[in-house]
């Protein structure tokens, strides 16, 4: 039996993708009728056809900036009294990106069924952490939806631009430390076998800085070298994930990260700024403080400073 998939909407206006198997067309179109879907499109799906739609989405990651914008819409549509199937419907018709347009639709229709808003995103991690729904509840609880989605865009903004902020100051030392690599590699391989040949004319003893250099050349001529090393290098990059896949392992690399010369300070101060402002939108929303503790703890983004958020949380809970 074929496979058929339809794009179309529903009685509440919200375009969807469905797959129905049936004998022919006009047998899928009823199926989806009877299902409550208006069909816009229908094609048979082949059985060697890859569903590259599933693999881009699966591949897109949601951004703060995403949130950022879809608060900002989805605020200005509660405050102007649209019921919330109907902005999340028009909201995930306009969204670009696709994982986020897949959770809206998936949020919409658990909406449509009753549960609340809170409870629906809390299924779906990767566009909603932990902060965004502890908001969004407390904003359900205390009847300031809007108030809520607003601030959440306003705190999404900043972090955004807090990021962009960071990138910036870190663009010009990489780019820098990339291109003097760059310059190194090609001298080493291209230009100093040419100063070897001169040398070796002259049939004198170089210094030994110099026979280093001519010996790191003659390492990366060879092919077989860069295999190895980029063995290595990808043996290093897994035992370095492993090893930080590990409690000890990442609170001893994020303590060494809060020591860096430069990169340190950097480093606080980005997990100080972000903590302060998830904090006080957590508790300007009326979420408790112990709870609120708990979740700017997950937003730390550094073992070490996590550790510190949980003695606090723990001192205040025992007063």
């Amino acid at each position: 039996m074929p496979t058929y998939v339809a794009i179309g909407r529903d009685v509440s206006g919200t375009q969807r993708k469905e797959r129905v198997s049936a004998e022919t067309p006009n047998e899928a179109r009823n199926l989806l009728k009877d299902q409550g879907l208006y069909v816009l499109d229908l094609k048979e799906e082949s059985r060697f056809n890859l569903d590259f739609e599933s693999i881009r989405t699966s591949l897109t990651s949601v951004t703060v900036k995403d949130k950022a914008i879809f608060s900002r819409q989805f605020a200005a549509l509660v405050n102007a009294g649209v019921a919330l199937v109907r902005g999340l419907g028009v909201l995930a018709d306009d969204c670009p990106n696709p994982k986020l347009k897949k959770a809206l639709l998936a949020i919409n229709a658990d909406v449509q069924q009753g549960t609340s808003l809170s409870d629906s995103m809390r299924k779906h991690p990767e566009c909603f952490d932990n902060l965004y729904v502890a908001l969004v509840q407390a904003g359900e609880v205390g009847g300031v939806l809007d108030e809520v989605l607003n601030r959440l865009a306003k705190l999404l903004e900043d972090l955004n631009r807090l990021q962009n902020q960071i990138k910036s100051a870190l663009a010009y030392p990489v780019t820098v430390g990339l291109l003097a690599v760059v310059i190194f590699v090609a001298m080493t391989m291209f230009l100093l076998p040419i100063f070897a040949d001169m040398f070796a004319s002259f049939d004198a003893e170089l210094p030994l800085f110099t026979q280093m250099m001519l010996g790191v050349s003659r390492f990366l001529r060879q092919p077989l070298n860069w295999v190895i090393m980029i063995a290595v290098l990808t043996a290093a990059v897994f035992a370095y994930r492993r090893f930080y896949a590990t409690l000890n392992g990442r609170r001893i690399i994020d303590r060494f990260a809060l020591k860096m010369p430069l990169f340190g300070d950097l480093i606080q101060k980005t997990a100080t700024a972000r903590f302060c402002r998830t904090f006080g939108s957590l508790s300007r929303s009326g979420v408790p403080i112990l709870t609120a503790l708990e979740i700017v703890r997950d937003t730390a983004g550094n073992q070490v400073i996590a550790e510190a958020v949980d003695e606090a949380r723990l001192e205040v809970q025992t007063g």
